[in-house]
């Protein structure tokens, strides 16, 4: 398991200023914010058979199964920041996401549903119980 290259206080902090206010977020806290919760994903579900893509701020190898070597991995996802970060904090669903093609995932191992949300924060159980994706 690879080294954690954010703290938890900072990368915790980054999560929450982007939950607080999305469009607001500058970019460097949307970058510690993504690459926090991709190196999460990857503390909690280590491997290398699948390839988590978060363009440009980072990208992860996470859950047990066939190791690739070269190329193109055959499990991959890749979205746009906001939609990572809204799956890591539970303001949107994998299957919102995934509905509204906002996620792009092949393979058979890329369903990420049941290692989603990464941080269960009251903002994202106050949207829950109302049904938004704001």
């Amino acid at each position: 398991m690879a080294a954690r290259r954010i703290s938890d206080e900072a990368g915790l902090a980054a999560v929450r200023a982007w939950e607080a206010d999305p469009d607001g977020a500058g970019r460097s806290t949307v970058a510690t914010a993504v690459r926090y919760a991709l190196e999460e994903l990857a503390h909690r579900a280590p491997g290398n058979s699948v390839e988590v893509r978060v363009p440009p701020f980072g990208v992860t190898q996470a859950i047990e199964g066939p190791r690739h070597t070269r190329g193109t991995p055959p499990n991959v996802v890749e979205m746009p920041a906001p939609v990572w970060l809204g799956l890591a904090t539970g303001s949107l669903t994998w299957g919102q996401a995934r509905a509204e093609h906002a996620v792009d995932a092949s393979g058979n191992r890329s369903d990420l549903s049941a290692l989603l949300p990464l941080f269960a924060t009251r903002t994202a159980a106050r949207r829950a119980r109302k049904g938004t994706l704001e």
